[in-house]
């Protein structure tokens, strides 16, 4: 059956899920980078930019299995790109270049409307102004038997909880401070909603935790 999913979601020491001030040069935040520092070496990112090698171990097995059975994504606005309020041109086209590492339809929150935007590789952007419930039954329509990823950033991921929308979270808790930037579970219940923890894996890189709904 289609499951909600967070996957591979990176987390502070202090409960920071990005840095503060997003721009074009720090497109995860002041010092987000060092959250990801776990995912960098592994065979499965260096596949993502083409290049040969990497580390095979419980990292790189969390990373390749974070990928697998997707069928679509949603995205937050900030995820997409460092454009704030309507959209002056559609020259921003995403981080990532003409090939995007999705392959599958990902469907961007937004309160501005762009036409789909199709990519290379089987990425096509669809951007929602309905919100997140909307999203999520496009989504699904178009994973059909496959999951839902929910990519974040902090504010999606956590409106999609906070809705009850979501089946199963794999953090990683990444062993840096932050000291600012955007609390991902910050006054939110998570046993209240039904989470509990049912797998959780060490590596010299960081704490990898999974939180299943109704487990």
């Amino acid at each position: 059956m289609s499951k909600v999913k967070v996957q591979a979601f990176a987390v502070s020491i202090d409960g920071f899920g990005a840095g503060p001030a997003q721009s074009l040069e720090h497109p995860l935040g002041v010092g987000g980078e060092t959250l990801h520092q776990w995912f960098f070496p592994t065979r499965t990112f260096r596949a993502m930019q083409g290049l040969e090698g990497g580390t095979t171990g419980t990292d790189d097995g969390f990373a390749r299995a974070s990928m697998e059975n997707m069928g679509a994504w949603i995205l937050g606005r900030n995820m997409f790109g460092p454009v704030r309020g309507p959209w002056p041109d559609e020259e921003w086209k995403g981080w990532w270049g003409p090939s995007p590492p999705y392959h599958v339809p990902v469907f961007v929150l937004t309160h501005h409307a762009r036409a789909p935007l199709e990519m290379e590789g089987g990425t096509t952007f669809h951007f929602v102004t309905g919100g997140i419930h909307e999203a999520l039954q496009r989504a699904r329509e178009a994973a059909q038997d496959k999951d839902v990823r929910i990519g974040g950033g902090v504010s999606t991921v956590r409106q999609y909880l906070q809705a009850g929308l979501i089946d199963e979270m794999h953090l990683v808790i990444s062993p840096t401070v932050l000291g600012r930037g955007e609390a991902l579970l910050a006054g939110i219940d998570l046993p209240a909603l039904g989470f509990r923890c049912t797998r959780h894996v060490g590596t010299e890189a960081a704490l990898h935790v999974v939180l299943t709904k109704g487990a």
